[in-house]
């Protein structure tokens, strides 16, 4: 079968947090462009809601897994997005070990069935493995003033390691590693109570409360809409560029 996307090929793709926010528009799209994906999920920040309506789709298989643990896939993989992990710091402080657990682990064993399988892989790091920038504007080449001890520590460190991880398989083993930092996320399937800027606007709007600004109001974020990240991520997947995105 030829589809209309990124690739003239049917591919078998595992998503890890497939039934995530970004994770289950990400199941969407490669699913309407025809591909077979492989949704993991453990349900520790995924919701059953983000994929109900997949049940029925017979290129869709849910396994409920938790990637810290080692897992076995039967036949052949193309691409691996690895994208299971607590992301919002609402919940990262909530998780912190199982944050540091499958963001080390969890891309370890996923990195490992890469190689098995002779996948492309891709990380979903974040910015947040800049720390606390110097400068108001951040710059691409910037390596980040970091707290390996501080409270986001757990996400902050872990994703550094994920990252770490992805270009040691592909300087040593040749893997086909891609690294995507996303910024700043938002749209539907969002937790409503994640602390996140656009959710906490949202919602204090439609409370009929102030909405709440945190310190002098001069600070500055660059926003993505969900569908421009999933293509963004799509889009790294399929270029050939083993560098941070």
């Amino acid at each position: 079968m030829i589809h209309r996307g990124y690739n003239a090929a049917v591919m078998r793709i595992l998503i890890s947090g497939a039934a995530g926010f970004i994770g289950s528009h990400l199941t969407d799209v490669l699913l309407a462009q025809g591909h077979d994906v492989l949704g993991i999920d453990n349900f520790s920040t995924g919701e059953h809601g983000n994929i109900a309506h997949l049940t029925s789709n017979p290129k869709f298989r849910l396994i409920q897994h938790d990637m810290v643990q080692h897992l076995d896939v039967d036949g052949p993989l193309d691409r691996i997005y690895h994208l299971a992990s607590p992301a919002s710091p609402v919940a990262y402080k909530n998780m912190r070990v199982a944050t540091l657990k499958v963001n080390a682990a969890g891309t370890w064993n996923l990195l490992e069935l890469a190689g098995h399988k002779h996948a492309r892989f891709l990380i979903a790091s974040t910015s947040e493995i800049y720390g606390d920038p110097l400068k108001a504007i951040q710059r691409e080449d910037d390596w980040g003033n970091v707290n390996p001890i501080g409270l986001r520590s757990m996400y902050e460190e872990s994703k550094r390691f994920a990252e770490a991880c992805a270009m040691a398989y592909h300087r040593e083993r040749g893997a086909d590693t891609r690294i995507v930092r996303i910024f700043n996320t938002y749209g539907p399937r969002m937790h409503p109570d994640d602390g996140r800027v656009v959710t906490n606007f949202v919602f204090a709007a439609l409370s009929n409360h102030n909405l709440p600004v945190v310190g002098d109001g001069t600070q500055s974020r660059t926003f993505c809409y969900v569908s421009d990240a999933v293509h963004g991520l799509v889009s790294a997947m399929e270029a050939d560029f083993h560098e941070p995105i």
